[in-house]
């Protein structure tokens, strides 16, 4: 379930023949009822007492076992597969965060996060994607943005892409006038347009340096892998799949992956591709840092004739809020 998001490295209890790294999270899975398994992961937690965040796994949360674990040291216990996925997302937003000295005060973020993550394990295991995180992500965004303004998501998101693209969106549509259910609409595309990478290799996602053109080729992969994941799950509806397989098309018929021109992309795409753009461009990338904002949108003031003028005039007060 979690792989290959994350590196796993297995120790059975008893066994001396594991390599142990003391960096990361440690994960208990035990029955914490047998004195034995108690003693055995004492002595893993003395090996291992520099690992700061410490993961008990509780099936059906057994009271004794829960006070036995955090008795142990545990500092959080969970049951569920989907707590552990939200546990470990909130672990790695806040290391995140204090790399990038972001403070994270906002609940939703954390909770949008896990249920992409879900989304994506979901995707890499094989299995189907649940519409619902999807639904369950955007409308805590557009919750938070409709109350605290996008200023704050962008201070606190910007560490995020698929969190980023959806506030920005959210609030590009909010700006603009969109009925609920429209806004809504753009704001699930915007948070199921990257799926697709979840299927692109981890070394061509997390590579340091530009991509060449042959992992460039497999990188724009990714939309069309992203609609056909998505084209048969019940109540997906034809806007959202428009706008996933469709984002990184232009208005001159130079994009990708279908070479549309301005009479074949609707609105909402127009609208999700200059989202995307922006915060493609505010965002750190390990080949460069952030761009500023202002410069940003400068940028796409200066794609005319692939973006639609009017709608780029309209996104200055998103780009530029405060």
């Amino acid at each position: 379930m979690l792989e290959p998001r994350y590196h796993i490295a297995p120790w059975l209890l008893g066994s001396d023949d594991t390599q142990t790294d003391s960096s990361g999270v440690l994960m208990v899975d035990a029955d914490l009822r047998k004195i034995h398994r108690v003693e055995q992961i004492q002595l893993v937690l003395q090996e291992l007492s520099c690992i700061r965040e410490k993961l008990f796994v509780v099936h059906n949360q057994v009271r004794s076992m829960v006070a036995q674990a955090y008795a142990l040291g545990a500092t959080a216990v969970v049951s569920r597969p989907k707590e552990i996925i939200f546990k470990l997302a909130q672990i790695e937003i806040a290391e995140k965060a204090a790399q990038s000295d972001i403070a994270i005060t906002s609940p939703e973020i954390t909770e949008s996060t896990a249920a992409f993550a879900s989304m994506f394990s979901a995707v890499r295991a094989s299995k189907q994607i649940n519409l619902s995180d999807a639904e369950r992500a955007t409308l805590q965004i557009i919750d938070s943005i409709s109350q605290k303004g996008l200023a704050a998501w962008l201070h606190e998101g910007t560490f995020q892409h698929c969190l980023l693209v959806t506030g920005v969106a959210v609030g590009f549509a909010l700006e603009i006038g969109f009925s609920d259910l429209d806004v809504k609409r753009l704001g699930i595309a915007a948070t199921l347009h990257d799926i697709g990478k979840a299927h692109i290799p981890l070394s061509i996602l997390d590579k340091p340096d530009r991509l060449d053109p042959g992992e460039e080729e497999i990188m724009r992969s990714h939309p069309v892998i992203g609609y056909e994941l998505l084209k048969n799950i019940e109540d997906i509806t034809p806007e959202i799949l428009d706008g996933v397989r469709h984002h990184h098309e232009y208005l001159d018929g130079s994009g990708y992956p279908d070479a549309l021109t301005a009479p074949e992309i609707s609105d909402l795409v127009r609208l999700l591709t200059i989202s995307d753009i922006f915060a493609a461009l505010i965002e750190s990338r390990p080949y460069r840092p952030a761009m500023p904002r202002q410069n940003a949108y400068k940028i796409l003031c200066g794609m005319d004739g692939k973006l639609e003028r009017p709608l780029v005039k309209a996104f200055r007060n998103v780009a530029l809020v405060v």
